[in-house]
């Protein structure tokens, strides 16, 4: 798989550029009327692919961490941003730290799908919707009944014993009897049952790279698509957000409540939430 470059896809996904330049944020009427431009572009494509950032996940009670909010809880009660805690060298440092954080900032599994995520599962079974790229880790779009997801950033719902390879779901490294070490001190993280290792989540932590064979995957995937939707991301977080590069199809939407670096390239632009969106779509 090719490394992924700024520049790449400028000419294809620059087709709908003076479209959505014309339009502006929206592209004019309500979001109603955007949403059947939307529903139009997708009955016009046959390989739809959808890429996802935190914004789709916000919708089903899950908050993006890296958010002011977010940024503030953690600075005042650990003395740190996000983005240390959960890098792989704190990790590794202090698990205990990083597991209270985990816990308690990333895992909700009380989460249910929306509407978004209700909208592309429908979107796949009908076959126009050939997979998801997601930058979540919750697995909520497989429990809305999506089948082919990329998850870029991993999954909490897998856990890996570092010692021996034993995998866990997420019921194991919640449950306080699994967070006791070898000298019988319970903590916040949680060890292996068949080696006493340490268990690690699934997830893609800050200073890792991403799995190569999802990266190729998603990469793959989106080169034969004929329409990208990109929804709830800024596009900011990379290596992930740098994938729209790889589209070569016909029409790129964009639908974020705030404006991306990639406006000028979508034919379609809306700033709205994702699920109100998607949820206005025919079944």
């Amino acid at each position: 798989m090719g490394r992924i470059a700024a520049g790449q896809g400028g000419n294809t996904a620059g087709q709908g550029a003076n479209t959505a330049g014309r339009g502006g944020s929206g592209q004019g009427g309500g979001i109603a009327e955007q949403a059947e431009r939307l529903h139009a572009l997708i009955q016009d494509s046959e390989s739809i692919v959808f890429f996802g950032g935190a914004g789709v996940s916000t919708e089903s009670g899950i908050p993006d961490f890296r958010s002011e909010s977010g940024l503030y809880n953690a600075k005042s009660k650990y003395g740190r941003s996000p983005e240390e805690i959960i890098s792989r060298s704190f990790f590794d440092a202090s698990p205990e730290i990083f597991y209270e954080y985990y816990k308690e900032n990333l895992i909700y599994p009380d989460a249910r799908p929306n509407k978004a995520h209700i909208a592309l599962a429908g979107l796949e079974a009908s076959g126009r919707l050939k997979a998801v790229v997601t930058q979540n880790i919750d697995g909520l779009h497989q429990l809305a009944g999506s089948r082919k997801v990329f998850e870029l950033h991993g999954s909490v719902l897998r856990n890996i014993c570092l010692g021996c390879g034993a995998r866990y779901g997420l019921e194991y490294i919640l449950d306080p009897e699994n967070c006791v070490d070898g000298s019988g001190r319970k903590g916040a993280a949680p060890w292996c049952k068949s080696c006493g290792g340490m268990v690690k989540p699934d997830v893609v932590l800050y200073e890792e790279a991403l799995d190569p064979k999802v990266m190729e995957g998603a990469a793959d995937a989106i080169r034969a698509a004929d329409m990208l939707i990109v929804g709830g991301s800024s596009l900011v977080v990379y290596p992930a957000a740098g994938f729209i590069n790889y589209f070569r199809g016909r029409h790129l939407a964009l639908i974020n409540k705030s404006g991306t670096s990639y406006d000028g390239r979508a034919e379609l632009v809306i700033r709205e939430a994702i699920g109100e969106v998607l949820g206005l779509l025919p079944v």
